[in-house]
């Protein structure tokens, strides 16, 4: 998902919706082929003949496999991004913010199967532990800044955004660390659900107040 351009901004011509349509089908082939057979073991031939073109055009886009699950991510930050501005004003910003992390989920694959198992490689797989970390704290930064946006306490709201994003990730990292224990079988989103019932029980103030600051 991605927001919609501005009117003076130009429109892509053929060859860079060409462009965008084999990047996008070289990030899907190569996310199922790392899910399936794991990171490591999958070869750049392989994604390039999955995506149907040349090792050296899969190197004029990408690097490294580790920078075609970044691009991954980075349009993983952008749907979360645009969910949390898609949630109106008048909503809690703790509520928002999970309201953006449940409709994150849908995002990541088309069905359970491969949800699990796109989540499963980003987070433990030891060779991506660095793309995780990058994710989460570019998650972090768009978070913050779009809670920001919805505090009333205008001299605290940047350190308790930034306090809240960090507590979202929190409860969305123990949350996948709970399904991916129980190996996928409950749907996510009720657990994720659970997982902020569980936050709230524990600090009833975050769940029930705007928290308010003075530094």
């Amino acid at each position: 998902m991605k927001p919609d351009a501005s009117e003076d901004q130009p429109k892509p011509g053929l060859r860079e919706r060409k462009q965008g349509r084999v990047r996008a089908t070289v990030i899907a082939e190569a996310m199922h082929l790392f899910s399936a057979q794991g990171y490591d073991q999958t070869t750049v031939d392989e994604i390039a003949d999955a995506a149907r073109i040349s090792r050296r055009t899969l190197f004029r886009m990408f690097a490294t496999k580790g920078d075609i699950v970044l691009a991954w991510t980075r349009g993983m930050t952008q749907s979360l991004s645009d969910a949390l501005a898609a949630c109106t004003l008048d909503m809690h910003p703790a509520d928002a913010m999970m309201h953006a992390f449940t409709a994150l989920v849908p995002q990541i694959a088309e069905n359970r199967k491969d949800t699990y198992a796109f989540v499963f490689l980003i987070e433990k797989t030891p060779s991506l532990q660095t793309v995780s970390f990058q994710k989460y704290a570019k998650w972090e930064d768009c978070l913050a800044e779009g809670l920001a946006k919805r505090m009333t306490d205008r001299k605290s709201r940047r350190a308790a955004a930034r306090l809240m994003a960090r507590g979202g990730i929190a409860i969305f990292r123990t949350a996948l660390d709970e399904w991916i224990r129980l190996k996928g079988r409950p749907a996510l989103v009720p657990l994720l659900q659970k997982t902020y019932e569980l936050q709230s029980a524990l600090w009833p103030t975050s769940a029930g107040h705007e928290p308010v600051i003075t530094m």
